[in-house]
């Protein structure tokens, strides 16, 4: 590993300058202006840069954190790894902030992006296709792998996002995809024009390498198989939107087990069945036996673990996860031998057909006999693994998505894995997002994330809530678990968006409620509604922007990562606190782990995440220094019980109001209107 440069003694000075009112900012970008908050936080990252070490930096909406941090790493002249928690941010800052900061600092970097592999295009597996189609593919394949070809010819990427045409949901693409399962390494024959191999390359030499917590997380799960690193070694790291990383290694440092995951194999295995000599008949017969008990073990297992019923949702929407248990496993033991003894089955036949004849006939051929070899190997192994469900830093669980079965370990605490992946391997880190503390700290992020100590700097909102947003609080809600919330819900939603005129976010905690609500407005109001489920986020997403007084429903995968300035989003409304279900295994395990260990799940756990969760709900609405615009929170606890008073000490500093006529004002002049708002006290809020 080269030796990494010395950090210039005058970093924080470098970046005052920048950062001054006649610096290199305000004389390159048309729009910039000198922000107190936005200066503070430079300086603070140019400080642990110079220094090493940690800093959690909560940054208000409007700060602009994130030309605060990358003006500091790329004056660093280090390089410096930065993971967003959505690819959508990591496009944001490659094609737009690192173009503009390379013209306004005069400095030569180099910067790149990675995404994890199944977001671009293989073109080994383009060409079985091609020349091998196998079994029979849908009209809409046929259709595809056509324009892939074409693209793949002229993209220097193959990163499917160019594709804009191209479904979010096409299935197809996981045909032609550069996955890990199917990767042949260096014995591919197209490894010198593989687009993760360029990609690799890229990321080696550049001094910025930009990526997202899925593929750090991924990266850091793999370092020590037999596939090693995936990101080039780093020294220095910066998390944007860190609020998200929990989540995200909860899921990247477990196991799991799917029936999606088998039938994968199996149609690969066929595919190469399809080109191989004719001794590979005995292949299907083994696919058959593995499609056949894999059948059969995943609806053993459907029936030890029944889904909840109680919410209705789309089949592609659904979601559900049941906890599973040495005891409740066994009851699909003998599916589970007959499966993992169908994989012995495949890998012993796949076996049998490596040999100097296939090496001879298509060079290939070895390589891909050996990958298939392997994930079966690796499913086995895995499943058995799952099977014992013997592990207490685990919790074991069985989710239905979609139309899919997977068996699933997760940790139940990741701050030890955090911790030594990442934390400490790294001289400095940099931990930021627009949500990081509650009760105006960071002890909750620190112990869930296993950061001993750190830097910390909290910079308030760059916008105007008194006079950008009003904060509407019905006065009078029955109890969010009585069968009246609803309706009574529904027609509170109706109100509010009556006088918004639509553009509207309606964020729900669960399924059963959207629809109930959704039910009561489709009948009562005029405006274009868009639901959850019923096309792909991005494209829901694209319909609100476009199209005038339009009303979104929701549930969590729109409470963040979604950016909409202007009128078009002019009024967020939550349903209920967004409580984590003490029903989901990985809550639930959580719970009885702190209580174990003689702390308050609730206080300690359940209510600051809720915290969190809403601060980034609410904080779709006010994104620009014109925005304006209600939130409202229709959930009575916010008022009736004693923790309210830590949601609302949370919440952005807007007036509180309880009549809706209120919200006319509003909109009719700008600022809050002739009458003060109430004043909330003691549990209610101060303004």
């Amino acid at each position: 590993m080269p030796e990494v440069p010395p950090v210039p003694g005058n970093l924080s000075e470098l970046v005052q300058a920048v950062f001054a009112a006649d610096g290199a900012l305000a004389s390159s970008l048309p729009d910039f202006e000198s922000r107190a908050g936005q200066t503070d936080m430079a300086a603070a990252v140019a400080r642990v840069f110079e220094d090493g070490g940690v800093l959690l930096a909560e940054a208000g909406t409007g700060t602009g954190k994130t030309i605060a941090y990358l003006v500091p790493a790329i004056l660093s002249r280090q390089r410096v790894l930065i993971s967003t928690g959505t690819k959508n941010l990591q496009e944001q800052i490659y094609f737009k902030d690192i173009p503009a900061l390379r013209d306004a600092l005069d400095v030569p970097f180099t910067a790149t992006y990675m995404k994890g592999r199944a977001n671009y295009l293989c073109l080994h597996r383009m060409d079985q296709l091609s020349d091998d189609p196998g079994p029979a593919r849908s009209l809409g394949d046929n259709v595809f792998l056509p324009i892939i070809r074409e693209w793949s010819r002229r993209t220097e990427t193959g990163d499917r996002a160019e594709l804009e045409g191209l479904p979010e949901d096409l299935p197809f693409w996981n045909d032609v995809s550069a996955t890990a399962e199917t990767c042949l390494g260096t014995e591919c024959p197209r490894y010198d024009e593989c687009f993760v191999t360029r990609m690799r390359q890229r990321a080696a030499a550049a001094d910025v390498v930009i990526v997202n917590h899925h593929l750090l997380c991924a990266d850091a799960a793999v370092r020590q198989s037999a596939f090693g690193e995936v990101i080039p070694a780093y020294h220095n790291a910066i998390l944007d939107e860190a609020h998200q990383l929990e989540d995200v290694a909860t899921q990247y440092f477990g196991y799991s087990v799917s029936s999606y995951r088998v039938e994968e194999l199996a149609r690969d295995i066929e595919r190469f069945a399809a080109s191989a000599p004719p001794e590979a008949s005995d292949i299907a017969r083994a696919v058959g036996r593995l499609r056949d008990h894999a059948r059969a073990f995943f609806s053993e297992l459907a029936l030890a673990h029944r889904a909840p019923s109680s919410e209705r949702r789309p089949a592609s929407t659904r979601n559900d996860r049941v906890r599973a248990t040495a005891t409740s496993l066994a009851q699909a033991s003998e599916a589970a031998a007959d499966l993992t003894g169908a994989l012995d089955g495949v890998e012993a036949t796949l076996a049998l057909l490596a040999g100097p004849a296939n090496g001879d006939d298509k060079p290939d051929a070895s390589a891909e006999i050996a990958t298939l070899v392997r994930r079966a190997g690796e499913l086995r192994d895995e499943l058995r693994l799952l099977l014992r469900a013997s592990d207490g830093d685990y919790v074991y669980f069985v989710e239905f998505r979609g139309r899919g079965v997977f068996l699933r370990a997760a940790p139940i605490d990741v701050s030890t894995i955090v911790r030594e992946l990442l934390v400490d391997r790294v001289r400095t880190l940099v931990l930021t997002s627009a949500t990081l503390t509650v009760d105006g700290g960071f002890e909750y992020v620190r112990q869930r994330l296993g950061i001993p100590r750190a830097d910390e700097i909290c910079l308030p909102s760059e916008f105007d809530f008194g006079s950008q947003a009003l904060l509407y609080l019905p006065s009078r809600m029955p109890d969010p678990r009585s069968a009246d919330f609803a309706m009574a819900a529904g027609r509170q939603v109706v109100e509010i968006l009556k006088r918004t005129h639509g553009r509207a976010f309606v964020l729900f905690t669960s399924y059963a409620t959207l629809g109930a609500v959704l039910a009561i407005a489709e009948l009562a109001l005029d405006y274009p509604i868009l639901a959850q489920g019923t096309a792909p986020r991005t494209e829901l997403l694209r319909q609100f922007r476009e199209t005038p007084h339009a009303i979104l429903f929701g549930t969590s995968s729109f409470w963040q990562g979604v950016d909409v300035v202007g009128e078009a989003l002019s009024c967020v409304i939550v349903d209920k606190l967004p409580f984590a279900s003490p029903a989901d295994p990985i809550t639930a395990a959580r719970i009885d782990a702190i209580r174990e260990r003689g702390g308050d799940p609730f206080g300690d756990y359940q209510l600051p995440l809720a915290i969190l969760a809403l601060q980034q709900g609410l904080g779709r609405l006010i994104r620009h220094r014109r925005d304006r615009g209600v939130l409202a929170v229709l959930d009575p606890r916010l008022q009736t019980k004693g923790y309210g008073r830590r949601f609302i000490a949370s919440l952005p500093p807007a007036p509180v109001v309880r009549d809706l006529s209120r919200i006319d004002a509003f909109f009719t002049d700008f600022g809050p209107g002739p009458h003060a708002p109430e004043s909330l006290e003691g549990g209610k809020r101060v303004d």
